[in-house]
């Protein structure tokens, strides 16, 4: 007998039927037909498509700022993502009651620690260099070493003030004591410090986010041409996510970098509560018909939400709809011929015709409707 078995579902990579079983918190059978299962509860998919839950590797839902924030559950489960990773909103002095906070959730939610003590009560957290400091930052990620994921460093000019990529240089001390690989993800935006700067100091532990922005300090020359120090520092391993958020996703910048193979590894929303109810983020399957719309595979784009994030913050149990993983499911559908209109982050538009729409999605093993 097992907790929930989950019927007439389809398969993301080739249409072909699956079903799945679950016990606990643990996805238990996966195949075509799961003859002679006997379970607690049974779901009828309906041909609906079904996945390893998505994951986002780049939210801010710490409800106590006033920058940043949003409510973990309205990022994460009701739009279909099982897993968010909240990026750096707090830091060693705040982290504490941010994981407190967390426990009552139904999405499952992870942390990176802002390498400031404060983490983002202001858009300036790094403008003091002594908020970032060693002991407070290890102590934390010790304590919390099942939360805490990785590091955040916000690297642009607004936050740093004139602190260039000193925080950064502190971080990737910080990463060394931590053995080398323990994440690091930078946000990148006005200069200075300089994006050249930044990306020199990053090698294949670490995950650049905002990457596709239209700014000034971008990936691209004045002539369009993507930079020669972005390419080495995509080549040599550098992860490359999305963090589409209010300012850092440009529909021009993309354009280039798709057609010259410089694709991201992960896709990721910067949602938080403003453009999630604003725009031009909305919700995370609003951000994957984007890709889709760029001609990448479901299957692909679905593996930029699954198995990259969780490559990226080592979440060894999720991201892959096998037995013995995390019972974390999305099962959606695929609007065709629906006439959609997509913005970037400086308000230009593309039309589309197809819609990822998710409809349900389990959480460690418990089912919940979305929109219900």
């Amino acid at each position: 007998m097992i907790d929930l078995y989950l019927k007439n579902g389809k398969r993301v990579t080739d249409g072909s039927p699956i079903e799945i079983g679950v016990l606990g918190k643990k996805i238990v059978a996966v195949g075509h037909c799961l003859d002679g299962i006997e379970a607690g509860k049974v779901i009828d998919l309906q041909g609906k498509y079904v996945s390893a839950g998505w994951i986002d590797d780049h939210v801010h839902c710490y409800e106590k700022l006033t920058l940043y924030y949003d409510d973990p559950d309205e990022d994460g489960y009701k739009s279909g993502v099982t897993t968010v990773i909240d990026a750096g909103s707090t830091g060693a002095e705040n982290i504490g009651d941010f994981y407190d906070i967390t426990r009552n959730k139904i999405t499952n939610v992870y942390a990176m620690i802002n390498v400031g003590q404060t983490g983002i009560l202001a858009q300036n957290e790094l403008g003091d260099i002594n908020t970032v400091q060693k002991d407070p930052l290890m102590e934390s990620i010790q304590k919390y070493h099942d939360f805490i994921v990785g590091i955040k460093v916000r690297e642009s000019h607004s936050v740093v003030i004139d602190n260039g990529v000193v925080p950064l240089q502190k971080a990737k001390t910080f990463q060394k004591n931590l053995g080398g690989n323990f994440p690091i993800m930078v946000h990148v935006g006005a200069n200075p410090p300089q994006l050249k700067e930044v990306l020199d100091l990053m090698d294949d532990n670490d995950i650049l986010t905002h990457g596709y922005n239209g700014k000034p300090n971008g990936m691209l020359d004045e002539s369009d041409n993507i930079r020669q120090f972005v390419w080495e520092a995509y080549r040599r391993g550098v992860t490359f996510d999305v963090g589409h958020g209010t300012d850092s996703f440009n529909f021009h910048t993309f354009d280039i970098a798709n057609a010259a193979g410089l694709i991201p590894y992960s896709i990721s929303t910067d949602i938080y509560n403003r453009n999630r109810v604003n725009g031009p983020v909305y919700n995370m399957a609003t951000t994957l018909d984007k890709f889709l719309m760029y001609g990448y595979s479901l299957s692909d784009v679905i593996s930029k939400v699954t198995a990259a994030p969780a490559d990226n913050f080592n979440l060894i149990n999720k991201g892959h709809l096998k037995p013995g993983y995390d019972a974390d499911l999305t099962i959606f559908e695929l609007e065709e011929n629906k006439e959609v209109t997509l913005t970037d982050s400086n308000h230009n538009q593309r039309q589309f015709n197809e819609h990822i729409c998710p409809k349900m999605v389990v959480v460690m093993g418990k089912a919940y409707q979305i929109g219900e």
